[in-house]
């Protein structure tokens, strides 16, 4: 593995300019594939997952629609969502319009979402597409409707904030892959080809605690370092999903906004599950005293979609 799993150190500039060279998928799955890293989920691990439900307890692992009631703060919620309510006299309909991108809805990012940054490539798609068939009316290749059947599999949930004995993740130290080791080992975990790889970072916490915590973007909340990078693609996970994103405490100048997003979803093609919230589930492995469940998570059918709002299911 990198540098960063294998000394325990920071990701530096070096080593992830070459992430998107070491941990390029293009092509691995053929020149047809809209799966990505979804393609690591099999028969087998699914049956797997299934065998995991002994409680018969469900618990979601979705934030509420952010409404200007839910979240008001324009900065975190710069397009609130909109819900309008149609009453009587015999019935009740509502609206709901959504804008699920940014850091408040739970969604799921597809593989059309993000473009390569690389001055070389001109901007690319994940499997080397070009990006001109995202249009105005939907993208023509790697979009949401393509994982219609739903993702199902093993989740594991890394949570950090409990490793560290700490409320949630400290802005200045970001989650770092060799963190999801010391945890799997704690727990008893064997990363599993096709895991959902689920981090909490305490993201409930962090802004109960903070208020007045002035949101900006690129991220400047806690969250997790390019490293994590390193341990998805060596345990062959299927799919990222977190509560808190990328960290804007960094110590490198990674020439990135969103640095995670960059190199996973156009070069690795692996889907990102994110503003999951964790809290109910991180309650739920404590009481089982285990952290793998079977994982659902069902995307709307968007034709054309550059992704989807969700609300993952994990099932005991």
């Amino acid at each position: 593995c990198e540098m960063g799993l294998r000394d325990r150190q920071p990701t530096t500039i070096e080593e992830y300019i070459n992430y998107k060279i070491k941990y390029n998928n293009w092509n691995r799955w053929g020149k047809e594939d809209q799966l990505g890293t979804l393609n690591h989920i099999n028969k087998e691990g699914i049956r797997h997952a299934n065998s995991l439900v002994k409680e018969g307890q469900t618990v979601s692992c979705s934030n509420p629609i952010a409404t200007p009631k839910v979240i008001s703060d324009l900065k975190r919620n710069p397009r609130p969502a909109d819900h309008i309510m149609t009453v009587g006299p015999l019935s009740s309909g509502d609206y709901v319009g959504v804008s699920y991108h940014g850091f408040v809805n739970t969604h799921i990012d597809a593989l059309c979402h993000i473009f390569t940054n690389s001055v070389d490539e001109g901007g690319r798609l994940y499997n080397d597409r070009d990006p001109s068939l995202v249009t105005d009316v939907g993208a023509l290749t790697n979009s949401v409707d393509n994982w219609k059947n739903g993702i199902v599999t093993r989740g594991v949930l890394y949570d950090i904030p409990q490793l560290r004995n700490e409320d949630y993740v400290a802005l200045d130290r970001p989650v770092e892959g060799w963190e999801l080791e010391d945890w799997a080992n704690l727990v008893g975990i064997i990363p599993k080809t096709g895991d959902a790889v689920l981090i909490r970072s305490g993201a409930d916490a962090f802004w109960k605690s903070n208020p007045d915590f002035e949101f900006s973007f690129p991220p400047n909340t806690p969250g997790n370092a390019p490293s994590i990078i390193e341990y998805l693609y060596d345990t062959s996970a299927a799919i990222l999903g977190w509560d808190l994103q990328e960290s804007g405490a960094m110590a490198y100048d990674y020439s990135a906004r969103i640095p995670i997003h960059e190199v996973v979803i156009p070069y690795m093609g692996l889907p990102l599950l994110d503003n999951a919230n964790f809290e109910e589930l991180s309650n739920m492995c404590r009481k089982y005293n285990r952290y793998e469940f079977l994982l659902v998570i069902a995307p709307l059918i968007v034709n054309g979609g550059t992704g989807s709002p969700v609300n993952p299911i994990a099932i005991f």
